[in-house]
Formats: C-alpha cells, sequence, structure tokens
C-alpha cells in the first residue's frame, strides 16, 4: 500500500461515528471537547476512535474550540545553552499542563523574529514567549500585533520599549558590581566585557544596550568603578561578539592595540569557550596572566582547569516561570506576583590577582 493510500484510508470523524453509533455531530464534540455529550456517549466515541486509531485534526478542534493548546518560543539562538535550559523549564511546565511548544530560532535577527511571530500566529498557538531581538520600540509592531490578535504574550529576559507585557529575567547589576569589586580589590583595572550584542558605532553608555541584561551587567560594572573611584574606560565594552572569527578580532584589537585587560567577563558560555580558545592560542594562563569570569553556570565550568568564576542565575526556573504566567493569561487565571530571581557571583580558580608581570609580557 502506498503512503498516499494510506492516508486516504485514514479514519475520519464520520467513521468514528458509525463505529460507536452516535451521530457525526455527537463524535465531533467529544473528540473536539467542545460542546456537551453525555458521559456515555463520550465513552463510545473514544473507545471507537481507539480502535480505528482515529487521529483528530488539530487545525480543524483550534477553529472550533478557538484553542490549539499550543505554546510558541522564539529566542535568539538555541545552540546557547541557556536558552536551552530555559526551554527545557518552559517544556515541563507546558507538557503537564497539556501544552505543546513550537520553538523557533531568530539568529538575532528582527526580520527572522517577525517571520517566526507571523507562521505562529497562522499557526493559531494560544501564547508565544519572546527574547526579542530589540528594544527598540520601532522594530517590534509585530510583538504588538501578538496582543492585537488576541494572542498572550510574555518576554523572556529583555523588555521592549512601550511595550506593556511581562519581562520574566532577573536583574544583574549587583551581582555585575560584586564580581567587578572583587575584581577591583585584586588590583585590576582594564577589565574587559565580550557580548554578542550589536552596537552600532560601539559602545558608549549602558542605554546603547537597551531594555537587556547586558546593560544592567555593564551599569554594575561602572557603579563598581565609580565607587572604586577608578576610571571607567568604555572602550574596554567589546560588542558584536557573534562567532569565532568576531571574537578573534576582538581578542586581537584587546592584547595589540595599546595596554591588554587583566581580567575579561564574557556574556555567555558560547562566547566563553571561543574566547578561552583565543586565551590557549597566544599562551595566556588563566589566572596567572589573565583573570576570567563567565555568565551562566554550567557543569563543565567547574571540571576545567581552573574551574571558572561565573554568575550564575536559576534559567531554568524562570523558563518554567514564563510558561506558566503565559498559560495563566490563556486561561484568564491570576498568575499572582511575578517572583524574584536573583543572580549570585560565585569565585572560582580563574580569578586573581593582577600580575603586572603578565601585562608587561602580553
Amino acid at each position: 500500500m502506498t503512503r498516499a493510500a494510506a492516508r486516504a484510508k485514514a479514519p475520519t470523524v464520520a467513521d468514528v461515528a458509525r463505529e460507536a453509533n452516535v451521530s457525526k455531530a455527537q463524535a465531533a464534540r467529544a473528540l473536539g471537547g467542545y460542546g456537551a455529550v453525555s458521559d456515555e456517549v463520550a465513552t463510545r466515541v473514544t473507545d471507537a476512535a481507539s480502535r480505528l486509531g482515529y487521529r483528530p485534526n488539530e487545525l480543524a478542534r483550534s477553529m472550533n474550540t478557538g484553542r490549539s493548546n499550543t505554546l510558541g518560543v522564539i529566542v535568539g539562538d538555541i545552540e546557547n545553552p541557556h536558552f536551552g535550559l530555559a526551554l527545557r523549564g518552559i517544556s515541563d511546565v507546558a507538557r503537564q499542563a497539556g501544552y505543546h511548544v513550537i520553538l523557533s530560532n531568530s539568529d538575532e535577527q528582527v526580520d527572522i523574529e517577525q517571520e517566526a511571530v507571523r507562521v505562529m500566529l497562522d499557526k493559531r498557538v494560544d501564547g508565544i514567549i519572546v527574547a526579542p531581538c530589540s528594544s527598540a520600540a520601532g522594530d517590534n509592531p509585530h510583538l504588538a500585533q501578538i496582543l492585537a490578535d488576541g494572542c498572550a504574550l510574555t518576554l523572556f529576559d529583555r523588555g521592549v520599549y512601550d511595550l506593556d507585557v511581562e519581562v520574566i529575567g532577573v536583574d544583574f547589576t549587583p551581582a555585575a558590581q560584586e564580581a567587578t569589586q572583587q575584581l577591583l580589590e585584586l588590583g585590576h583595572r582594564r577589565i574587559a566585557y565580550v557580548t554578542s550584542m550589536q552596537c552600532e558605532g560601539g559602545y558608549q553608555q549602558p542605554e546603547d544596550l537597551g531594555l537587556t541584561p547586558v546593560a544592567q551587567r555593564v551599569a554594575g560594572m561602572e557603579r563598581a568603578f565609580l565607587q572604586a573611584g577608578v576610571t571607567f574606560l568604555p572602550e574596554m565594552i567589546k560588542t558584536d561578539a557573534i562567532d569565532d572569527a568576531a571574537i578573534g578580532k576582538i581578542v586581537a584589537q584587546l592584547f595589540e592595540n595599546g595596554p591588554p585587560p587583566s581580567a575579561i567577563v564574557a556574556s555567555d558560555s558560547l562566547i566563553a569557550q571561543s574566547l578561552m580558545r583565543e586565551f590557549a592560542l597566544r599562551g595566556l594562563r588563566i589566572p596567572q596572566d589573565l583573570s576570567f569570569v563567565m555568565y551562566d553556570n554550567f557543569p563543565w565550568t567547574e571540571i576545567v582547569s581552573p574551574p571558572l568564576s561565573v554568575i550564575e542565575q536559576p534559567v531554568y526556573e524562570m523558563g518554567r516561570e514564563a510558561a506558566r504566567r503565559v498559560i495563566s493569561q490563556i486561561r484568564g487565571d491570576d498568575a499572582g506576583s511575578q517572583p524574584t530571581f536573583t543572580p549570585r557571583f560565585i569565585r572560582r580558580g580563574s580569578v586573581g590577582p593582577v600580575s603586572t608581570a603578565g601585562d608587561t609580557a602580553r
């Protein structure tokens, strides 16, 4: 039998109705979960559907019920373990609540994110969780359209100007300040921060980075410098670290154009791994020649040599909360007060005193 023939013989609602000896309308209501049918009819229809191997038409059911029991999730980079862990939290809660998840990767490009939103709305998802590429109001009419279409929306990690929507995230300012303060106390003055955030013309002030965790982190660094009475150097904030080649150029700029940094902070684990490769190629030892800190905490950070100092955040729990709150919106339930998620600096062996000898050698 060909696949086409097999599809043609797939049981229909009418087949289930005949098998259960009920009307087609009764079978449709029982299978679709809408309208009223007796318990006896519902049981007969369910049993008949099981015997025939009937599979419901989800699109048709969503048109009848107004619900698809599906959530859309759009993240910037599915290769980034940060988003992978968040997605695990989202998926766990969604599954427990009877929802399926459709995932899309925006590659941190607004036009790709716009298309992903369009597709998800066409598929009639009940709610969407987005880590938006841009905070600019002018870049996000597609997010406003989600709300205009009556679809639930929750933002993850990043906010958007002039869009009154809940954002599930943390305030990194205190943790970033603490990590920077400890580096300053160890004698570090040239502390670089490397991020994939795009910043046209280079970084000048935290506002250049929008409503993002990166803006909070840089603001925390600046606050630590200010309190220590040390001049903060905006040129040490390196943006656009989008791939290995870009990170290689950034490292070259840091170590070949003037005094090098004595400490570097990586904005995520992918950037950290690429930076560590560059350090190894240059023969730089951590922490003897260079102190190193990474955002996000994964098991591998404790087993490398030396173990990496990290700023940890409860990503999995944040994903769970994002799903819980968007499902509450869908169902019209009160989600309650949003919990506070707190990051923390965990100092390990990758941070040490500044080495003046190392500065001269580099």
